[in-house]
């Protein structure tokens, strides 16, 4: 029997969960070093800037063949490359589809995967169902905002969004400020709103109150953090959620994953801090969808740089979370100083925690397992099956009767 040369491992959900794919602290630390390799610059992402967010297929209002999809909401499929270097020293790809009438066939709105590719040869490593690589590395990015630029003793979250992001953004931040005991939710539907209070009973025994907020001011109120993760509305920034100055408590921190917007006063305030994940992505959204690049990209960072293009900004005071982390600039000055935190998200972060996953996998012998992995790692389970049979944790679980396929 001959076998091919490349040998790819196959970890689906369960695998993923299995490995620690929702450890939010270990996310929070992994991310913590993205950051820092961002802001050194040892990482590749696609276009000829390299700091493309990846190359989106958009559909039209009315295709010209019957079988091409139709344009809607959040209907795409996106690519998204990237190489990270420093322990990580990986490249791969998110790839995945969306399309919000999934949710009327019980999917999630996204489907997402993840390759891991070896930098020199280019052969696939690891295929990876990534809905929750990417939703935790999307919680973790944020998480390294609070581990470093919110007060130590914060006590109360206000959060904008309870759908499934912001439900790990808070489990996140609880691990990380233990100090967190007041939870204040404002949605827009009664059934997000419950099954964000079940997963905080659940995950997040710390809240001792959970205020449902029926406006934005009154979760913005008295909080020491937020978290803002919306579906992105269309339209125009006129359509995204408005913050005050008055409704922000001073010293609070706002971590923006999600449309937000905010007085031009405010941001150009210069006692209020600005930090972005990574300044390069801004640029490049700039350079891909010109000015007025807030209303087509929606993300804070990008308000920023239209305020700078209008020259009420200087672009040089906002700040890479990686150059916080990296010890190059300070973070928070005061303890009333407010900070905007915009996370734009970037494959380099789902490369980093795929292959800390897929290493995590490796190690707990998760690959061993012929009921969750593909045909391609039964092969390499055969090429390799006398060496496993004569060592010592085989036999061990064999005694167990934990192998049943040699």
């Amino acid at each position: 029997m001959s076998y091919p040369k490349v040998d790819i491992l196959y970890l689906s959900e369960k695998d993923m969960l299995a490995a620690g794919v929702n450890n939010v602290v270990s996310c929070t630390d992994c991310m913590e070093e993205v950051v820092k390799l961002l802001d050194d610059g040892d990482y590749r992402m696609g276009g000829e800037n390299g700091n493309s967010h990846g190359c989106m297929i958009s559909f039209p209002d009315n295709p010209e063949f019957p079988n091409m999809p139709k344009n809607g909401p959040d209907r795409r499929f996106m690519a998204m490359p990237a190489y990270l270097g420093g322990k990580f020293d990986m490249a791969g790809v998110k790839w995945y589809g969306s399309n919000v009438e999934n949710r009327e066939k019980g999917l999630p709105r996204s489907i997402l995967m993840v390759i891991l590719n070896d930098k020199e040869t280019g052969a696939p490593k690891a295929f990876l169902s990534a809905n929750l690589i990417s939703a935790y590395r999307t919680a973790a990015i944020p998480g390294v905002g609070v581990k470093l630029l919110a007060k130590k003793d914060a006590k109360v979250l206000g959060v904008v969004g309870p759908g499934f992001i912001n439900n790990i953004t808070i489990e996140t931040f609880a691990a990380l400020r233990p100090t967190l005991d007041t939870l204040k939710i404002k949605g827009r539907g009664r059934a997000s709103i419950d099954r964000c209070i079940a997963y905080v009973k659940e995950h997040c025994p710390q809240f001792k109150n959970i205020i449902v907020c029926d406006t934005l001011e009154e979760c913005c109120k008295d909080a020491d953090i937020m978290t803002i993760a919306v579906s992105t509305p269309t339209g125009g920034h006129q359509n995204y959620p408005f913050i005050k100055r008055e409704w922000l408590k001073p010293g609070c921190l706002v971590c923006a994953p999600g449309a937000v917007d905010f007085p031009d006063e405010l941001v150009c305030d210069p006692t209020v801090k600005l930090v972005v994940d990574n300044k390069k992505l801004y640029e490049a959204w700039a350079e891909e969808y010109p000015y007025p690049t807030f209303d087509k990209m929606f993300l804070l960072g990008d308000k920023f740089t239209d305020l700078a293009h209008d020259g009420k900004l200087d672009w040089g005071i906002v700040q890479n979370i990686g150059a916080i982390a990296n010890g190059k600039v300070p973070g928070r000055e005061s303890d009333d100083q407010i900070i905007l935190y915009s996370i734009g998200g970037m494959p380099v972060e789902d490369v980093a925690w795929g292959k800390t996953v897929y290493e995590n996998a490796l190690e707990k012998g998760h690959w061993c397992h012929p009921e969750s992995v593909g045909s391609a790692v039964l092969v390499l389970i055969e090429r390799y099956k006398n060496e496993i049979k004569s060592s010592a944790a085989f036999q061990w679980r064999r005694s167990a009767e934990k192998r049943r396929f040699f």
